[in-house]
């Protein structure tokens, strides 16, 4: 008896140490990013690897007091919000009817749904398709084209197909439509995989720039991604021309530095997604075992 629980016990802590330090090497680079965009400029060329050194937070009053930055802010968090909704409702009512038999070429239009996973036409006529259909230069570029995503329709319906079919019987006998169907059983039951779409979806949408870079020019339009993108571009201009300003003001050392730059706008743009994911995880796992393709 007592080998083996000597070797439970073995087992037990060297299972705890590995997924201990497992999550430890998840955590640490943002962590790093995290202390090196609040150390002192000197400190951060130095090397600082575990603890700030010298709390500095000028990069960051800097980066946010760019209107630029302000702007993106409000139309990349405008994209995520709207372009969430739309999707998650959009994919959940159109994977409903594809569960209906009543739907004409249901089994047709489920296979070109299924197609798009595997073709893409390509950059340049997604393009031409943007700009014929005067999208460009549009917030509605940003919300449109994803109204309706594949594998987002693929795991609502076999969800709802999952969902017995005496509910929406009792309420068809009770003279219910199809909007009243939806909207009271289907969609309430299906909050599981509703909440992991909306997750995933809401992550696309704020990590997205590349419609942006190619199709809107409007400075009023442009995303915290690519603002950002820009910045970290022009890390080492944007650090001297801070400095050059603020000793201006007869502050004095070297207040912001190009290393300094690039770990803020890293922080800015992971920083919204850090804070939410962590509340919607737990969804994931039951959201996708229920809604998973089967074989």
């Amino acid at each position: 008896m007592w080998p083996g629980r000597w070797h439970d016990v073995l087992f037990h802590t060297l299972n705890t140490a590995f997924f201990v330090l497992f999550a430890l090497c998840c955590i640490y680079p943002f962590y790093y990013i995290l202390i090196n965009s609040v150390s002192d400029p000197l400190q951060v060329t130095k090397g600082v690897y575990l603890w700030p050194e010298g709390f500095n937070l000028t990069v960051y009053r800097e980066m946010l007091s760019q209107k630029t930055i302000s702007v993106s802010f409000w139309v990349s968090s405008a994209r995520a919000v709207v372009g969430t909704i739309l999707t998650v409702f959009s994919c959940a009512f159109f994977s409903y009817l594809l569960t209906k038999k009543e739907m004409p070429f249901r089994k047709t239009v489920y296979r070109f749904v299924v197609v798009t996973l595997y073709l893409n036409a390509g950059l340049i006529p997604w393009y031409l398709t943007m700009k014929m259909l005067g999208l460009k230069n549009s917030f509605w570029l940003y919300i449109l084209p994803t109204v309706i995503v594949g594998f987002f329709v693929i795991l609502m319906k076999t969800f709802i197909e999952q969902i017995p079919a005496a509910l929406e019987e009792a309420a068809v006998v009770e003279g219910a439509g199809y909007l009243t169907v939806f909207a009271k059983i289907i969609f309430p039951v299906s909050l599981p995989i509703v909440a992991t779409i909306t997750v995933f979806n809401a992550v696309n949408q704020w990590n997205a720039w590349m419609d942006n870079l190619f199709l809107v020019n409007d400075p009023n339009l442009q995303t915290l991604q690519l603002t950002l993108l820009n910045f970290l571009k022009q890390s080492e201009a944007l650090a001297q021309e801070t400095t050059r300003r603020m000793m201006g003001n007869q502050t004095s050392g070297h207040l912001i530095s190009p290393q300094n730059v690039k770990m803020a706008i890293t922080m800015i743009v992971t920083a919204p997604i850090l804070l939410i994911y962590p509340f919607m995880q737990r969804y994931f796992v039951k959201g996708i075992m229920l809604g998973a393709v089967k074989g």
